[in-house]
């Protein structure tokens, strides 16, 4: 196991040299890909390699979407060697020393998908919360499994090699549908899950890339592309169980 750290980055300028800083004691490597940041943005991430020299950055000329930014950040972590990643948000929201507990967990079991299972305090905003219960209610419907804790937490361990292949074999979207999508295929592929119990905190004026309407309209699509889905294969499930 040769793990690394990945962080995209949208515009989070403010925070990501302090989100550096947290992971900088565990003495593993880190990708940073810009997603086509502004031009404030984009100078302070010119200096993160030679502040962090275990940083390396990767770069997209114009914004493309949370989901193209990840899915690049995989496969230049695995260009680099790398057999898996520990994906970290920007935006200070992930407990930065709950990463050696997704590095253990993906360890013991090298081929699983580890998820981060939030526990929030009182800075969770009560329509994020309802959002994420919505998530979790619908992967459920679509894998007719509870194998999924929380389809939208963005702190989760990634195994490349078999993600990898399955991208290849299954195109997901561009932007904030990527993570729940990418969870339940996964699920459908036959693959295992892990939770790992981790804080979530809101800070206060953090700055969100969830745009309400365009980001819900592709979730809600996605959503039903997946019962669709769900629906095509129940019948092979009913034969299985016979």
């Amino acid at each position: 196991m040769k793990p690394c750290l990945l962080i995209p980055i949208y515009n989070h300028g403010d925070t990501i040299a302090a989100v550096l800083e947290s992971l900088a004691g565990f003495g593993v490597p880190c990708v940073v890909v810009d997603d086509g940041s502004d031009t404030p943005t984009r100078a302070t991430i010119d200096t993160l390699p030679a502040r962090f020299p275990w940083v390396s950055l990767e770069r997209f000329p114009e914004n493309r979407g949370r989901g193209a930014a990840l899915r690049h950040g995989y496969a230049a972590a695995a260009s680099r060697g790398f057999s898996h990643v520990v994906q970290v948000d920007a935006d200070g929201q992930h407990c930065a020393a709950d990463v050696p507990r997704l590095f253990a967990a993906a360890c013991a079991q090298p081929d699983a998908l580890v998820l981060g299972q939030p526990i929030f305090d009182g800075s969770a905003p009560r329509a994020r919360r309802y959002g994420r219960e919505l998530s979790r209610f619908w992967a459920g419907v679509e894998t007719l499994s509870r194998a999924i804790g929380d389809p939208l937490c963005g702190f989760r361990g990634i195994p490349l090699e078999p993600v990898l292949r399955l991208l290849d074999r299954t195109p997901l979207g561009d932007r904030m549908e990527f993570d729940p999508e990418l969870t339940v295929r996964w699920v459908w592929s036959g693959g295992t899950i892990v939770h790992v119990p981790t804080r979530v905190v809101y800070p206060r004026g953090g700055r969100s890339n969830f745009r309400m309407l365009d980001d819900n309209v592709r979730i809600t699509a996605m959503h039903t592309r997946l019962v669709m889905g769900m629906l095509a294969r129940l019948p092979r499930r009913v034969r299985r169980a016979r």
